[in-house]
């Protein structure tokens, strides 16, 4: 017995000791617990810390990017003007220096552009666009602007491109910024002696981690060496850091502002590549550009630097830790394998998801397809392919896909390129009035996309367009046959409106030309007809009277477009221009008095003339140059410079045809503006162009949700600001 009990002490004693333990285990758990929570709030709090530092950071590039860019428009705008020198009384030298301006103000927005993609660099979205690029017209592109500095320094400059090199596939844009830089470097701390440019295939120098060049089957260095100041061992490392420079004291002899480098290691890193710097002071420095002779992605992050084993004068510009650069998802299309003869399909989207869903279609419909994703790769495609058609969206990263449509259809090259609109419903006969084919609904079903291919596939086939003459004037059915005939289109006349809608029910036509006045019923009851009639309500009608419509007439007109694809034209050259957009004829192969015509039209700026514009920014130099642009096309200007006095002169002023408005202004900005002038009815459909030159991300949807008709970003580029007039001017 008592042996028992002394085990069951023994037993209970065990227990409260595991139970102690149990209890302290507890403890520790909860302690550990404890420690884990204040880590994962401290963690949050860092986050939000970040959050809030990436959104002043953004806010602080977009102020900065209009505080810079709002002199910089004056620049350019002026010194085209002066360059272009329309009243001919500068000489040829003056033109050059006005022509050297804007050149160099071209320049300084790239680098502006560049510095304010920091933004998208540290979020992963810089894109790289990789096309072969030749090397002899690199090297002609990039050393052109060194020549004259090397010449009038007496310094000697060589170039030296590996025979065996014909070509690298990168990122031309930024291939040409890094040489550019390195270059520009190159000579601003040479005095004495030369600068070279070597490029040749390698076979090591780089760093021997990296993960891209390791793997390459062909490394390409770019080499540019000076016989310049040289850079001191310890400030090797830090002139690539951000507003680092080898020498930062006030009286630095030489100026910048430290970006440049920097900025070339990250897109070295970008391109898959690595820069490499051996320099000594008095002696002279060697920068070397490695890339891989075919673009393999972007450097991958997290390969750190080992000082201790690095060669004093031989520093590898390694990658920091921090996200990668991803390049756009790019979409595969046909362009290299275009043979004569193949129908091209040109597909603008900027949805690679949804231009691989349209690839794969127009594929199974025996097309060969082109992809561009941006409007301006778009227009280049365009004039460089001569696709049989184009499938546009509407809205693109740079521009709208109305101003791609105004560009294709007011270059004599693409105007007869049928475009098929992909929009919301409610912009359709927007798109048709202005040249489109045919339109489609976003999103859509895949019979609703089998149907549109089939449409365009149709469409393109070769056939003779046939038009259709509405005028009882036996005379002037004779002249309009005259001045619109020739060997690629069929051309029918009837005198009435019950014949013209007979002929239209037996035999489709593609454009008709209409009189307003018949003897058995009035033009608009005829074009009120093929609105009721949904086999004909596509068909477009050009309204020609050969004299000016009366302000009902024309105001009926205006109704009658809202549902009819309708135009009215009051002289013969705007009756060939719309007929030929309409008919998607070749303005080359018109005979050339027509070509004539339709040249004279569109080079006389006839949309504008007599116009009034609205010219809202708070800037006067701004003003100034878009006024003397404007006024040089025969438009009245008007000009406010806030908000408030915006929307007093547009109740004010009768008429006002379209309005210029800047976004960034003091007290009232310009989406406020816009929303108040929206708010009244009667400027509902008052176009407004927004310009702004914050060019941050989700600055066009701000614009376009606040009523903007159209945007543009500052420096705004002549052309374009006239394209978009005459797009939005047009009648």
């Amino acid at each position: 017995m008592q042996t028992r009990q002394r085990e069951l002490q023994l037993t209970n004693e065990q227990l409260e000791q595991k139970a102690q333990q149990l209890a302290e285990q507890n403890v520790e758990v909860e302690r550990k617990n404890q420690e884990i929570d204040q880590a994962r709030r401290a963690v949050e709090e860092k986050a939000a810390e970040l959050a809030l530092t990436s959104k002043y950071k953004s806010e602080f590039l977009a102020n900065m990017s209009h505080e810079l860019r709002t002199p910089l428009n004056s620049i350019l705008i002026l010194g085209q003007q002066l360059g272009d020198n329309p009243d001919g009384n500068l000489s040829p030298r003056q033109v050059e220096f006005a022509r050297t301006i804007h050149a160099a103000g071209t320049d300084l927005l790239n680098l502006i552009s560049d510095i304010l993609d920091l933004s998208k660099i540290e979020s992963g979205t810089m894109s790289v666009d990789a096309e072969e690029i030749f090397l002899p017209n690199l090297q002609d592109t990039v050393t052109r602007p060194f020549r004259h500095e090397a010449e009038s320094r007496a310094l000697s400059f060589d170039v030296q491109v590996d025979p065996a090199l014909r070509s690298i596939n990168t990122d031309s844009k930024r291939l040409q910024q890094v040489l550019k830089n390195l270059l520009s470097n190159a000579f601003k701390f040479t005095e004495h002696g030369g600068v070279r440019l070597g490029i040749s295939a390698v076979t090591g120098g780089w760093s021997a981690d990296h993960p891209i060049l390791n793997n390459a089957p062909t490394v390409v260095a770019f080499e540019v060496a000076d016989t310049g100041i040289g850079i001191q061992a310890e400030k090797q490392r830090i002139i690539f850091e951000a507003f680092q420079q080898a020498d930062a004291s006030t009286s630095r002899k030489y100026g910048g502002t430290g970006l440049g480098l920097a900025i070339s290691r990250e897109l070295s890193n970008l391109l898959g590549g690595e820069i490499h710097l051996r320099s000594k002071p008095g002696v002279g420095s060697t920068f070397t550009l490695y890339l891989p002779l075919a673009y393999m992605g972007p450097t991958t992050a997290g390969r750190s630097m080992n000082v201790e084993a690095m060669p004093q004068m031989d520093i590898a510009l390694a990658n920091p830790v921090r996200p990668v650069e991803r390049p756009v998802d790019q979409v595969a299309d046909d362009r290299q394998s275009i043979a004569p003869g193949d129908t091209v399909l040109l597909i603008v989207e900027d949805d690679p998801h949804y231009a691989r869903v349209l690839v794969d279609l127009a594929h199974d419909h025996g097309m060969k397809v082109l992809v561009a994703m941006r409007g301006g790769d778009a227009l280049t495609l365009a004039r460089d392919y001569q696709p049989a058609a184009v499938s546009l969206d509407v809205f693109l990263p740079d521009m709208l896909g109305w101003t791609v449509l105004s560009q294709l259809k007011q270059n004599p090259a693409t105007r007869h390129i049928p475009v098929q609109i992909v929009t919301l419903d409610e912009d359709r006969q927007h798109g048709l009035a202005r040249g489109a084919f045919s339109f489609m609904t976003k999103p859509t079903t895949t019979e609703g996309l089998q149907e549109a291919l089939t449409k365009i596939t149709d469409y393109v086939k070769p056939r003779r367009k046939r038009l259709l003459v509405v005028e009882d004037n036996a005379a002037e059915r004779l002249s309009i046959t005259e001045l619109l005939g020739h060997d690629d289109i069929d051309i029918a006349t009837v005198e009435t409106g019950g014949e013209a809608i007979s002929a239209l029910r037996d035999v489709p036509a593609d454009c008709v030309v209409l009189d307003l006045r018949l003897p058995d019923m009035s033009g608009f009851d005829v074009l009120a007809r093929i609105r009721d009639d949904e086999t004909l309500a596509n068909v477009p009608v050009v309204v020609f009277t050969g004299r000016e419509l009366s302000p009902e007439e024309d105001a009926q007109l205006h109704t009658m477009a809202r549902s009819v694809v309708v135009k009215g034209v009051e002289s013969p050259e705007r009756l060939l221009d719309e007929t030929a957009l309409f008919l998607h004829r070749v303005v080359s192969d018109l005979p050339a008095e027509k070509q004539r015509m339709l040249e004279r039209l569109h080079s006389s700026d006839e949309d504008l003339v007599g116009q009034k514009v609205l010219l809202v920014d708070d800037d006067p130099r701004n003003i100034f140059a878009l006024s003397s642009v404007l006024e040089r096309r025969g438009m009245q200007v008007l000009t406010a410079t806030t908000g408030s006095e915006a929307i007093e002169l547009l109740l004010a002023t009768p008429n006002v045809a379209i309005c210029l408005m800047d976004i960034m202004m003091p007290e009232m900005d310009g989406y406020q503006t816009m929303e108040v002038i929206r708010a009244n009815s009667a400027f509902r459909r008052l176009p407004i162009i927004a310009l702004t030159a914050k060019a941050m991300k989700g600055d066009r949807e701000k614009c376009l949700e606040a009523g903007a008709s159209d945007y543009l970003a500052k420096p705004v580029n002549t052309e374009q600001l006239l394209s978009a007039l005459r797009i939005w001017l047009h009648r």
